[in-house]
């Protein structure tokens, strides 16, 4: 289980420089757009290609930062029934739900991408629109990001077993809530 610990801690390492990296497209995202707003309303002209980068960059966004999303527990859950459970209970949901659902259908849209992905690019795929961008970096998002996600799955996984055999603490649990959390007597004594 060390091992499988350990692995857990590297995909969870490359999932939150993948995420933090990608954080800084939504800056530039927003820059993108307000320039082709701005040129729009101010200079009467646009590009089709600058319309098709905020689309590419919102996609970079959503699928490379699904699995820092899953890594930081923050994905939509139905915590009306979920958080009335004991986390022992929520653990097993989850380790359900990451092996017939989660891993299930990323690895399904995975591998139905990736041809998409080799077809675009063997042929040099571009926008049908004037002045449009290829094709083939916005079809390379789709399988990067179900990798991505496929990885933080397995680590969540290992981490929901480890959780319940006792190896390590509950990982459902949000870090910033833990912070919130007034100090007990021992902790106040190793500070």
């Amino acid at each position: 289980m060390k091992l499988l610990l350990s692995l857990s801690h590297l995909i969870d390492a490359i999932n939150e420089r993948v995420g933090r990296i990608v954080l800084w497209c939504v800056l530039l995202t927003v820059l993108v757009s307000s320039g082709n707003a701005m040129s729009r309303y101010l200079f009467a002209q646009s590009s089709n290609a600058w319309l098709e980068l905020q689309w590419y960059l919102f996609a970079a966004i959503f699928l490379l930062c699904s699995g820092y999303t899953l890594l930081h527990n923050e994905h939509i859950r139905i915590d009306v029934v979920a958080g009335r459970l004991s986390r022992r209970t929520q653990a097993w949901i989850d380790i359900f739900g990451t092996i017939f659902f989660l891993l299930p259908l990323a690895l399904f849209i995975m591998r139905l991408s990736w041809p998409i992905f080799i077809n675009a690019w063997t042929s040099g795929e571009t926008s049908s629109n004037a002045g449009g961008l290829l094709r083939w970096p916005a079809r390379l998002l789709i399988p990067i990001g179900f990798l991505l996600l496929s990885l933080q799955g397995i680590s969540e996984l290992i981490k929901r077993i480890a959780f319940l055999r006792g190896l390590i603490p509950d990982p459902g649990e949000k870090k910033h809530e833990a912070l919130v959390q007034p100090l007990t007597d021992e902790q106040e004594v190793v500070r």
